[in-house]
Order: structure tokens, then C-alpha cells, then sequence
């Protein structure tokens, strides 16, 4: 076995153990370009030696979906996608995984009328409401991986020759997924470890704010009553382990959604809807954006912001050391999965139930009480920097250092 195929296995093997860590008897989905169709077919091996019931693949194309946006009727993107809501509603109703491959083109969209785009996004979000409040709440087992392709490794890698760009990307991913690691399995169970830690200091300090200062940054975030910091692993409604994303070096948390004041500003590209934005900043008035601007991709910005009312809200605030690996490898992926492990971020729109306590029995209304956003959006954003400094504002007003100059402070 060559040593791509050897650390191709062992991304597969990690995917199925340690993202969706799929048990005897269950079925699994697999959502996956088809540009990842090597990694896939061994992902389902993989899937079937560990006990898998069925493992079912539902491929996507990015030229097939640049085509529809470029020549299909308008009023195709007002059709509810009852089918595949329904299927995937079934699946993970009955206990299945989902486990998305993705490899997609940041600038997949690139020049496509922005109504399109909004009027897909709206209808495709409300036929997948029900199975996002599901995914939101942690019931079912989900995971994120990531594979090279073409145009992708080519907006990464602009500087090497064509046929050296997919193979950069290639080991820049394994990389950030510990492959190259003798044990990747051993050495994400310890990188957990080391981020539950992070967590459950921040748990026992019930910080009521975070204030967050840097270059173009000053913003008071409000944290809601029972807040909870969750840091990589995850439990599902069956009581199994999951992490929801490869790589992650995050600890994160939900907002009170009327919390946030003052403004952000980014520090790295967002390809959002196949379309880049980029220099932007978000002025906040009672958890409100009450204003933003961008450089790059402000039409795409106001796409976002002005998805649904809950996109104008906040819905998970997510503390990354500038230490991290994924930072430190200098690598800008133009892909939130990487990038927004490489930087604190903020995310518009949804919150997770799951960041509350008792959150996970919760009825939406209940949610929103508690102070939870609500929103068919979640977009992270990257807003981290080596100039960042976070204090955790406890209930008396005192200030305490949690980020100094970019890394943890405790």
C-alpha cells in the first residue's frame, strides 16, 4: 500500500471510529461530492466492518450544481425539496448517522444572480427545519470531513504548478486531522482531552460576558443563564460519541441572543454560498446587526444577514487558541471547516440546543426564552487574531483575562 493510500485509510477508519463512530446495526448516510468518491468507497468498507445496517450515498457535483443555478427556471429554487427532507427525516429519526464529504469550489457561485441563491437557501431551509432542530439538539450522530478538489486546491495553492496543487492540499488536510500522527485515533482522543479541560474551566467560572478586544474589534457579548461550553465530543440521543467535526480545536458556546453589543471585525475570507466575502465588520445594538459593510462580497454579506430575521442575531461564540495548528501552518483554506479553526469565531444565526443546559429536551419556544437564536442560517466567521484579547466578565463586573494576545490566558 503506497503512503497516500495508507493515510487515505486512515482517514476513512477516523472518520467512521471517531466523527460519526458508527455502532452495530446502524445505518449510515453519507452526503459526498463526487469528487470524493475514493475516500467515500472507503468510508463505507470502513462503515460495514464496524457493523453498519446500510450505508447509503448521496452524491453531489459541483458542475451539475452551477448548472442549475445558471440555467434552471426561477421558480425551481421556490420548490420545497419534500422528498429528500422526508428521507433524511426518516433516517435520522431511526437512529441513523450522516457523515458529509465535501471538497466544493469557494467561488462555486461566483456571479450567479444572489436571488437564486436566497430563494434556495429559504425553501431548502424550511423543508430541513425539522431535521436541523434534530441535528441542533444532538439527537442523531453527524460529522464533517473534507477532500481535495481541483478548483479548491487551486484557490488554496495559487503559487504552485497544477499538477503539485491537489497533493499540497492533500497533506495539508491530513495534517489538520492528525493523520500524520503514528496514532491519529490515540492522539485525538488525548487532543479531546485537552479541550474538554478548556471547557469545564470554563463552565465553572459562569462568566455572565466576554468582552473582546482587538484592531477594528471592541464587543460585549452576553452569555445566557445556563450557558454550557462544549468542547469536540458529543453525545447523542443513544448515548454515543460523535465529533461533529474533522478537524476541531474549538470550545464553544451560545450567545444571549438580545446580549451583544459593539463591533467585530473579520480576519480571514468567508466562502459563503460558492461566493467570497471578505474585510467585513458587524456593528451589533442589542444582539441586533444594525449595520455591517465589506470590502469584498458585500451583496453576499447582505444575503447572509438578511436571510431570515434570525440571521440578524448571533448563535454560537467559539474560543480557538492563535496557537492552533490549523493557525500555524500560515494555510488560509478559503473553507470555514479549516479556517474557522484556526481563529476565535462567532457564528450568525441558529444556536445549539445542546449549549444550555437542558437545552436538549427543550421545545423551540423554550429555547427562545432561554435566550437562544433561532434562524435556517449558521455561518461561522472568523474574527481571531494574534491582537485578540477576551476578559470573561463575571456577575459582580470584574474583568478576567480568558484570551491574552491571541491564546489562552488560563
Amino acid at each position: 500500500m503506497s503512503n497516500f493510500q495508507d493515510k487515505l485509510q486512515k482517514y476513512a477508519d477516523l472518520a467512521v471510529r471517531i466523527g460519526v463512530n458508527v455502532q452495530p446495526g446502524q445505518n449510515l448516510i453519507v452526503v459526498a461530492t463526487v469528487d470524493s468518491a475514493e475516500l467515500v468507497r472507503l468510508i463505507v468498507k470502513q462503515a460495514y466492518e464496524a457493523g453498519a445496517r446500510f450505508v447509503k450515498v448521496n452524491w453531489t457535483d459541483d458542475t451539475v450544481t452551477r448548472l442549475r443555478y445558471e440555467k434552471a427556471a426561477d421558480e425551481s429554487f421556490l420548490d420545497d425539496p419534500k422528498w429528500y427532507a422526508g428521507e433524511m427525516l426518516e433516517y435520522v429519526e431511526n437512529g441513523a448517522a450522516v457523515l458529509h464529504v465535501i471538497s466544493s469550489d469557494p467561488d462555486l457561485l461566483t456571479g450567479i444572480d444572489p436571488q437564486r441563491i436566497t430563494n434556495h437557501q429559504k425553501t431548502y431551509g424550511k423543508a430541513m427545519s425539522k431535521y436541523r432542530e434534530l441535528q441542533m439538539a444532538d439527537k442523531f450522530s453527524w460529522s464533517i470531513v473534507a477532500v481535495p478538489s481541483k478548483s479548491w486546491a487551486a484557490k488554496v495553492f495559487p503559487e504552485l504548478p497544477e499538477n503539485e496543487q491537489v497533493d499540497a492540499l492533500w497533506e495539508a488536510i491530513f495534517k489538520t486531522v492528525r493523520i500524520d500522527q503514528p496514532d491519529p485515533v490515540a492522539a485525538w482522543k488525548k487532543h479531546i482531552a485537552n479541550l474538554t479541560q478548556k471547557s469545564e474551566y470554563l463552565n465553572s467560572k459562569k462568566y455572565k460576558k466576554l468582552h473582546y478586544i482587538a484592531p477594528g474589534t471592541d464587543l460585549t457579548i452576553e452569555l445566557p443563564k445556563g450557558h454550557l461550553w462544549v468542547a469536540a465530543e458529543s453525545l447523542n440521543a443513544q448515548g454515543n460519541t460523535f465529533l461533529a467535526n474533522l478537524p476541531t480545536e474549538e470550545v464553544f458556546t451560545a450567545p444571549l441572543k438580545t446580549g451583544v453589543n459593539g463591533t467585530v471585525s473579520s480576519t480571514k475570507p468567508l466562502s459563503y454560498n460558492g461566493n467570497i466575502i471578505d474585510e467585513f465588520q458587524l456593528t451589533f445594538k442589542d444582539g441586533r446587526i444594525v449595520d455591517y459593510s465589506a470590502k469584498v462580497g458585500e451583496a453576499t454579506l447582505k444575503q447572509l444577514v438578511e436571510l431570515d430575521e434570525g440571521s440578524h442575531y448571533l448563535g454560537e461564540v467559539a474560543l480557538v487558541p492563535h496557537g492552533s495548528p490549523i493557525s500555524q501552518s500560515g494555510i488560509l483554506f478559503y473553507n470555514t471547516l479549516f479556517d474557522e479553526n484556526a481563529s476565535n469565531h462567532l457564528a450568525i444565526g441558529n444556536a445549539y440546543a445542546f449549549n444550555l443546559e437542558g437545552g436538549k429536551s427543550m421545545t423551540r419556544e423554550e429555547l427562545n426564552q432561554h435566550g437562544l437564536n433561532a434562524s435556517f442560517a449558521h455561518e461561522d466567521f472568523m474574527v481571531g487574531s494574534a491582537e485578540m484579547d477576551i476578559y470573561g466578565v463575571t456577575a459582580d463586573g470584574t474583568e478576567e483575562p480568558v484570551f491574552a494576545k491571541g491564546n489562552w490566558a488560563f
